[in-house]
């Protein structure tokens, strides 16, 4: 089977992974939501959307209202990567999320994912 690209692999598939992710840990489905609304800048009626369609993951980012400024205070490993040194805008940005995800699911506060 061939490997699929990032951007190619759809937001509607990869939502609810994340969500039940968090949700196993004890973290819930509005926490998801802020995380990629503060990532993203989509509002809670564009996300739902977004994850009602069959956008794919290169459309989801580039239509993002605006990434968040502090997007590049998120750094660590992710798939044994580092987010902070990937070169690829969309796949960096698809990583971002992932570590953003990943540290809710680890239990830690809001305010440090968020990088507040």
């Amino acid at each position: 089977m061939a490997r699929r690209e990032i951007g190619d692999i759809s937001f509607t598939q990869v939502y609810p992974l994340l969500v039940t992710k968090v949700e196993c840990k004890g973290r819930t489905k509005d926490e998801v939501d802020e995380v990629i609304r503060w990532l993203t800048g989509y509002s809670q009626e564009q996300l739902e959307q977004m994850s009602n369609s069959e956008t794919d993951y290169r459309t989801f980012f580039a239509h993002a209202p605006r990434m968040n400024p502090n997007a590049g205070l998120i750094t660590g490993v992710v798939c044994g990567i580092r987010v902070e040194d990937i070169e690829d805008p969309l796949t960096q940005q698809a990583r971002w999320l992932d570590k953003l995800v990943d540290e809710l699911a680890k239990g830690k506060s809001m305010d440090k994912v968020l990088r507040s």
